[in-house]
């Protein structure tokens, strides 16, 4: 069963929906009985690395076109290059897939068709619609030409059939050497898409696959294999995106000359988000370099990394159903994505008080020895999530922020002569503040008002303007918070000036770790994976980092929504 549809996508009116081509499509193919009132699409990763947040726009639209219209959703995984496949990457993939909330029908590889495929060579060959050439890579690049000249037939593009035949059966017993031999598909090399300039089906690779071992020492390449395991599988509706519409004629040409169930290829925009790098190539590079803690750092776009971060499903398929599909690439801005992280865990995630740079507040006329348990609302958005109890006491845990001895204009918080209430607690006047030999505040001292137990107005009516939060000192415990901001200082991380990598884009500000901020008693034993609102902070998770009395947490996003207004970055580094 797939995940149902997010809830503003599915209880929303046609006319509402963000534009979807591809849905039109499909309505048209059950109107016309097309596929016998069938529905059937696939999700086919290649298990050579993590999937990240463009994938999951594949995700959501394979299985939740697939969901809406009571159809089936296979994944496939294209496992036809087994020097960068692995095992790992094939569970991770398959978790994060469970993880976005969707369950496949049916599980393949295109392993599970390597025999198939080679039978259907055989039949190309024995058709005069396939050969087997000796040109080396450089030499049928040559061959090849470019968009404006034609390219030139391989002098082996002649071979009769039972040369072929016996050429791609002696490859197969691996009788030759990697590179020396390929076998090409015989169609137009004057094609105006060179896609059709006879492609290579299957190259020599004496290496171990990571489900069939040894018993193969030739591989099919991508564009003979998608579209005949689609056909397997009789897939109805394969969605790719927008690089592939070039290869579209090909893939109907393999299918037609086999006479195979006939699939149909439907291209759509990728997603691309600013400050984001969507390269699986460029991803590995910086795990491999150690500019990021693995493929599961919460500052990749990986979907390992963002659910480590404290993004949630929920808060992806959302941002995906907004967003559309349609023919024409862009780019969408990171805070957009934000806003559906932020307005997910605005409804479900439990308040807290944290204090992540501390100052010391004394309330010199609060009995030394008292403790009191305020009362603390979870979530205002939930009201069954109900109230927990908060210790407070005479010295007390604040920002550093949250106090200045001689306060700006506009500046409303704790100063000197100036009165705040404690949330949830007391109002609370400055008197004296403490400082250190390099002057700087270290201990502030206050007096507080019995009269305003629970923040309320004082019978004498006045008002404070502004509400700070705390943590008792005798109660809190200690962690480590580490704050993310983007990994990559420019909007655009594959600009760089000339010369350089896209790593000199890097921002040196991504990560922060605080290594005593003081939390409130009740995140002591906080499970992996928790988010909560720091109130007035942002949103956090629970790291799995974190081990028993020591937690560890990661700032999933900062309250700020700048997708609702956006505002200004700082100019970018030169």
């Amino acid at each position: 069963m797939n995940a149902s549809q997010p809830q503003a996508e599915a209880g929303a009116p046609v006319e509402s929906r963000p534009s979807n081509f591809i849905r039109a499509i499909i309505m048209q193919d059950l109107k016309t009985n097309k596929y016998d009132g069938r529905v059937q699409t696939r999700f086919p990763p290649e298990p050579n690395g993590y999937l990240h947040i463009g994938h999951a726009k594949a995700i959501c639209l394979d299985f939740g076109l697939a969901d809406e219209f009571g159809g089936k959703t296979n994944l496939r995984f294209d496992d036809t290059n087994p020097e960068k496949e692995e095992q790992e990457y094939v569970d991770s993939i398959m978790e994060d897939v469970r993880w976005l909330g969707f369950h496949w029908d049916g599980l393949f590889y295109a392993s599970d068709y390597f025999d198939q495929l080679y039978e259907w060579a055989l039949q190309l060959i024995r058709a005069g619609k396939a050969y087997v050439d000796d040109l080396s890579a450089d030499e049928m690049r040559e061959y090849r030409g470019t968009l404006t000249q034609p390219g030139r037939d391989s002098p082996y593009r002649n071979r009769s059939i039972e040369e072929n035949l016996d050429l791609f059966q002696r490859m197969r017993a691996g009788e030759f050497r990697d590179g020396s031999r390929v076998l090409r598909a015989k169609i137009d090399m004057a094609s105006p898409n060179l896609n059709l300039r006879d492609p290579v089906m299957y190259r020599i690779l004496h290496a171990e696959h990571h489900r069939t071992g040894d018993k193969w020492c030739i591989y099919p390449m991508y564009d003979y294999a998608h579209g005949q395991s689609d056909s397997l599988e009789r897939v109805t509706h394969s969605m790719c995106t927008l690089e592939f519409e070039d290869h579209r004629p090909l893939y109907n040409w393999f299918i037609q000359q086999l006479g195979i169930f006939p699939s149909q290829q439907i291209e759509f925009d990728r997603l691309n988000l600013t400050y984001t790098l969507l390269s699986k190539r460029k991803l590995l590079q910086l795990v491999n370099e150690g500019h990021v803690r693995g493929w599961d750092d919460p500052r990749m776009p990986t979907l390992s990394g963002i659910r480590r971060r404290g993004y949630t499903p929920e808060a992806i398929r959302n941002f995906c159903s907004s967003i559309g599909v349609s023919k024409t690439n862009g780019t969408l801005e990171l805070a957009m994505l934000e806003h559906f992280v932020r307005e997910d865990l605005n409804q479900h995630a439990p308040r807290v008080m944290a204090v992540l740079r501390p100052l010391k507040l004394v309330i010199d006329n609060y009995p030394e020895n008292q403790v009191e348990e305020m009362e603390a609302v979870n979530n205002p958005e939930d009201p069954a999530a109900g109230t927990r109890k908060v210790p407070f006491s005479r010295v007390l845990h604040i920002e550093q922020d949250d106090f200045r001895e001689h306060p700006p204009k506009q500046y409303f918080r704790l100063s000197p002569g100036r009165e705040v209430r404690l949330r949830y607690a007391y109002f609370v006047k400055c008197k004296e503040v403490v400082k250190n030999e390099k002057g700087e505040a270290i201990e502030v001292h206050c007096t507080y008002d019995p009269a305003t137990r629970g923040g309320n107005t004082p019978p004498d009516g006045r008002k404070v303007k502004a509400t700070i939060h705390w943590v008792s000192a005798a109660h809190a415990i200690d962690a480590e918070v580490r704050l993310y901001d983007t990994l990559f200082s420019r909007a655009d991380p594959n600009q760089s000036q000339e010369g350089k990598e896209f790593t000199s884009n890097l921002n040196p500000d991504s990560l922060q770790v605080i290594n005593k901020a003081k939390l409130e008693t009740s995140l002591l034993n906080a499970s992996p994976g928790s988010r909560y609102q720091f109130e007035r902070l942002g949103y956090f998770c629970v790291d799995r980092d974190s081990s028993p009395g020591k937690p560890v947490f990661n700032r999933t996003v900062a309250l700020k929504d700048t997708w609702a207004k956006i505002e200004k970055r700082p100019p970018e580094k030169p």
